[in-house]
């Protein structure tokens, strides 16, 4: 159950600080876009990205 928490969790804020920082975007503010978008991505490799690869693999080993 904790694991299924954690993840909608990050989904959610994943989500969110997307859509913020296109909020910037429509607000003409390209820099804050593209320093959101990149820390995105570099709080995705390093927190999430582990997390992922392993469900991805636990997922086919149950379907083999």
């Amino acid at each position: 159950m904790a694991d299924w928490i954690f993840a909608f969790f990050h989904l959610f804020l994943v989500i969110g600080v997307i859509a913020y920082a296109f909020y910037f975007l429509f607000k003409g503010n390209v820099l804050r876009f593209i320093i959101i978008i990149i820390l995105v991505v570099a709080y995705y490799f390093l927190v999430l990205h582990r997390a992922v690869k392993r469900e991805v693999e636990r997922k086919r080993k149950k379907r083999a």
